[in-house]
């Protein structure tokens, strides 16, 4: 007998000390999500190069189709704007086709530089003299294949600078045409414009229709 109750209550000992622990023990803590090595925040996309020259673009064409961009203001974006597609295609060439970091960056600055401008000739007092005209219609019309030819990557950085460079030159003869006539275009000086404008057309139509894409 003395036995059996030496047994029960080691057994009544064990239960409570058993059941004091259930009692204080923590919650089992509910797993978070497995992190996945390597994998952090979203880290931001690159500047797109090719997005910010169409939509540059599309600006200047507006200004000239406005007014708010007179010739020379209209000239000498496209010169600039030339000299960073030149630039572009310098370093694509330096590097298989591709661009660093370092050069998207370099790009990117040069674009806000040119954003700059844009806006700042827009908005200045300087008006277009001939609004509506068909060389300034061709312009304008013109810009917009270009663009369209850069978004759609028809258009290499070489070949857009190409481009913009016989525009360029394009503006300059009708800036001196019209500094010979008092301002104004005669009926030769338009037929003289009309031709380079066709000549234009005709690269940006091979240059988009060739084997070469960005």
């Amino acid at each position: 007998m003395k036995h059996y109750r030496l047994l029960l209550a080691v057994a009544l000992v064990v239960f409570a000390i058993g059941a004091q622990g259930q009692t204080s023990s923590a919650p089992t803590a509910v797993p978070g999500p497995t992190a996945q090595p390597g994998v952090g925040p979203t880290a931001p996309k690159p500047p797109d190069i090719n997005q910010r020259k169409t939509d540059q673009q599309d600006r200047i064409a507006n200004g000239l189709d406005s007014r708010q961009l007179t010739a020379r203001e209209t000239r000498n974006l496209e010169t600039k704007e030339a000299g960073i597609n030149k630039e572009e295609s310098t370093m694509r060439k330096a590097d298989d086709g591709h661009l660093t970091s370092a050069d998207r960056q370099t790009l990117d600055r040069q674009q806000n530089k040119m954003s700059g401008q844009i806006y700042q000739d827009k908005h200045n007092a300087a008006k277009a003299a001939q609004p509506g005209t068909e060389l300034n219609d061709r312009r304008v019309a013109q810009r917009d294949r270009i663009a369209q030819g850069i978004k759609s990557g028809q258009l290499t950085a070489g070949e857009t600078a190409h481009i913009e460079n016989r525009e360029v030159n394009t503006n300059r003869t009708e800036a001196a045409m019209k500094a010979a006539n008092g301002g104004k275009l005669t009926t030769g000086d338009k037929a003289a414009l009309n031709h380079q404008y066709n000549h234009t057309s005709q690269t940006i139509y091979r240059d988009k229709h060739n084997n070469r894409v960005r």
